[in-house]
């Protein structure tokens, strides 16, 4: 006897037992851990970091010659081999691998859990710099596409990171589009901000905010001044209301939206380094911070209840980035 396929009433129950509902949000924390196994991402800048993405400096800086000078800049380099440091001294890779060693023991005394990226892109010597390939939303990452050619590559050495740690990619920019996550910061947990600049474009900025918008995150774009690379340079988020800034390097609009936001502003001196704004929150009023610091910033730190763990960054620094600079929080907790 052939058989006979089922009623269409039961096929309709099947479908209906199975079917599943838009809600909870991807970026729900179980929908996360239930099919992601963690609940990867970040909605704040402060939170307590419990995962971060480095990268040490590695074979991709055996393409550095000493020979090698960018007069035009005062500089080394090789424009051909793609290559740059930011500054007339030349630091020792041993001295960079050093310092970025003494970051990640201090992230692991705070009881972060630290991940490398995998492999090198060649040549690459600015890869160090993780903050820049991607950016952290909440549900995953957002891969961004770098917007000097001499850090065109990277992406792709994180995009493979980022799958062999199961963490979803949520959008990858395309296009015309040019984003560089030092150029993106959370405000709170509803409100981001991104830097537009030589290395950040409109059009990159509006595809992130394409993500942000389906999570219910206002995203703020403004405009850097002159060449400045990206927004970690004069704002960061140091506690949950508190930020660190550099006045001089934001617009007027921008530090009257923080007042809006009722977030509470230290404004660092000439006599500071401007490096320790690139310091990292670990958690709220927790920083990870370089030298240079003058006393009267660390006594206005103190005056909000900030605390501060001094690593020595100067080396790291000369190739163009600092501690934020070289670090991703993979999750952090909401605050």
């Amino acid at each position: 006897m052939a058989n006979t396929p089922p009623p269409v009433w039961v096929y309709n129950e099947t479908i209906k037992m199975f079917a599943t509902p838009g809600d909870p949000p991807f970026e729900d924390r179980h929908e996360l851990e239930t099919h992601w196994g963690r609940a990867w991402g970040i909605n704040n800048d402060v939170g307590r970091i419990r995962s971060v993405l480095v990268h040490r400096p590695g074979k991709e800086m055996d393409v550095i010659d000493p020979k090698k000078r960018i007069e035009s800049i005062g500089s080394f380099g090789d424009l051909k081999a793609g290559w740059y440091f930011q500054s007339d001294t030349m630091p020792q890779v041993a001295d960079m691998q050093a310092q970025h060693d003494a970051l990640v023991a201090a992230l692991k005394a705070k009881g972060v859990e630290v991940h490398h990226v995998d492999g090198d892109a060649a040549g690459r010597i600015k890869s160090c710099y993780t903050r820049d390939p991607l950016i952290m939303v909440k549900g995953g990452a957002i891969v961004c596409r770098m917007g000097t050619r001499v850090r065109r590559g990277e992406e792709l050495a994180i995009t493979r990171t980022l799958a062999r740690l199961g963490i979803p990619i949520l959008r990858t920019l395309s296009g015309s589009a040019l984003m560089e996550g030092g150029s993106f910061a959370w405000i709170n947990e509803r409100t981001a901000v991104i830097g537009c600049g030589i290395r950040v474009n409109r059009e990159g900025a509006e595809q992130v905010g394409e993500v942000l918008k389906r999570q219910g995150v206002e995203l703020i774009i403004i405009d850097l001044f002159g060449y400045d690379l990206h927004i970690d340079g004069s704002f960061q988020m140091i506690g949950k209301d508190l930020a660190i800034v550099d006045p001089f390097g934001l617009p007027y609009s921008f530090l009257q939206k923080l007042k809006e936001l009722k977030v509470r502003t230290v404004e660092i001196s000439p006599a500071d380094d401007r490096w320790i704004i690139n310091s990292l929150a670990v958690a709220p009023g927790e920083l990870l911070m370089p030298e240079g610091a003058s006393n009267q910033t660390l006594d206005a730190l103190a005056k909000h209840g900030v605390g501060w763990t001094v690593v020595p960054y100067g080396k790291m620094q000369l190739n163009g980035g600092g501690i934020h600079c070289s670090t991703t929080p993979l999750i952090r907790d909401p605050v």
